[in-house]
C-alpha cells in the first residue's frame, strides 16, 4: 500500500496564498459589503493584500503545504 497524504485545510486554502518566495499573504477584511459609505481611498487600500509574519505564518504555511 502507498503512503497516505495529508489533506490541506480547505478553509486555509481559501483565505491564504503562499507566494513563490514563501511569504503568506491574506486579503484585507472590510470589503464584503457596505461599500457605499467607504471612501475611494479606503477601498483602494483595502484591496492590497497583507502579509502575515512570524509564528502564525509558519503555522499557516505548514497547514497549506501538508498536501
Amino acid at each position: 500500500m502507498g503512503k497516505n497524504k495529508m489533506k490541506s485545510k480547505k478553509a486555509a486554502t481559501k483565505r491564504f496564498k503562499i507566494t513563490g518566495s514563501g511569504r503568506v499573504m491574506h486579503k484585507q477584511t472590510g470589503q464584503g459589503h457596505l461599500l457605499s459609505k467607504k471612501s475611494r481611498r479606503r477601498k483602494r487600500r483595502l484591496s492590497v493584500q497583507g502579509e502575515i509574519k512570524g509564528r502564525p505564518a509558519r503555522t499557516i504555511r505548514d497547514t497549506l503545504l501538508s498536501e
